[in-house]
């Protein structure tokens, strides 16, 4: 994610690039245009954070992952809005939306919450996937209909060229025997993962969210998957699907729902890709009944990287809305509608 963030920060026409902060300590000192695969920009990248906190940006980026290390990135950017500058984020994705959530969410939004405070500060998190794909864009659906019965929010998607060995691999278990239960799949991680998006729907449609639940199924493949970052061994996991449902009347009317595979013959009896690359799909039950399909492609033509720089242009064209809002920590349901401004400008290429 950090790659493809700086890139779009560089390329941005309305960004300026302040500072970079790397953790690998060959990056430190390397041009961050070089980091990009762009050309040069003339600021070097640091591992010294006073150093760059004591810049003049109003905005940081922070893109690190939080799967495995969710209480070091929450002291990292607790630091960074007591400091006095706001952040935009992809890494916890529990503060996708910060209200409602359970006792281990909200004191995080209490953490946060103190340090905007005391930096005088906001802070915005947002992606794809918990992020646009199953809150922004269903809301707006959902604002075109006199009842609402359902929405169920499908990723339907091959993660093969997803090149990110440690959450396929350790987080969601890809490669990982059946009887070894991944990260991702131990009790409440799912709620806690894709609750937020689904506390955010149902506020959004004035619903009374009873509990969220959650249910999965794993899918073996029966010959290896070889892939640039590793090979998926047959009879292990190559394929897997959840659902996240939220509980309204008895019945599950909120769903988030993952249909992920290595390659596009594990698991045919789940839902296929329809001879695509994969989409979301958002499908509303009522009057009228919706039926929405996005599809996303990158400059290089593939869908994963696609879903990155969705990801990252989410959080970073919300900067001047999270520079202006109250200090607090923001929901998507808290910032007007983006539209991406200046992006029709942007003229630097790969």
């Amino acid at each position: 994610m950090g790659y493809h963030a700086l890139r779009c920060i560089i390329r941005h026409p309305e960004l300026e690039l302040a500072g970079l902060w790397v953790h690998s300590p060959e990056k430190v000192g390397r041009d961050a245009g070089d980091l990009a695969d762009l050309d040069p920009v003339g600021v070097a990248a640091t591992n010294d954070v006073d150093a760059l906190l004591a810049t003049d940006a109003e905005c940081v980026c922070y893109t690190a992952t939080a799967d495995l290390r969710p209480e070091e990135a929450l002291q990292d950017i607790c630091r960074i809005l007591a400091a006095g500058m706001n952040v935009v984020s992809t890494s916890i994705v529990s503060l996708v939306h910060p209200r409602g959530g359970d006792d281990a969410v909200q004191q995080m939004v209490d953490r946060l919450e103190a340090a905007c405070r005391e930096g005088g500060t906001s802070c915005f998190t947002s992606g794809i996937d918990p992020g646009f794909a199953n809150d922004l864009l269903p809301i707006t659906l959902m604002g075109a209909c006199e009842r609402i019965e359902s929405v169920r929010i499908q990723e339907i998607l091959n993660y093969a060229t997803y090149e990110q060995p440690e959450v396929l691999f350790n987080t969601m278990g890809f490669g990982q025997p059946l009887d070894r239960t991944p990260l991702l799949l131990l009790p409440g991680v799912l709620g806690f993962a894709w609750g937020g998006v689904i506390r955010m729907m149902a506020e959004a449609a004035g619903a009374e969210l009873e509990e969220i639940r959650e249910q999965f199924e794993r899918a073996t493949f029966d010959r290896d998957i070889v892939l640039p970052y590793g090979t998926v061994e047959a009879g292990t996991q190559a394929g897997l699907r959840f659902e996240v449902q939220g509980i309204v009347d008895g019945e599950p009317k909120i769903i988030a729902e993952h249909v992920t595979r290595l390659d596009d013959d594990v698991a045919p009896e789940w839902p296929t890709q329809e001879g695509t690359q994969g989409f979301y799909r958002i499908i509303v039950k009522g009057s009228p009944s919706l039926d929405c399909r996005l599809e996303i492609e990158s400059e290089d033509g593939d869908h994963n990287t696609g879903g990155l720089v969705l990801t990252a242009m989410r959080v970073l064209n919300a900067i001047p809305a999270v520079v202006a809002a109250e200090p607090g920590v923001l929901s998507a349901l808290d910032l007007p509608i983006l539209g991406g401004h200046g992006s029709m400008h942007q003229t630097q290429r790969p």
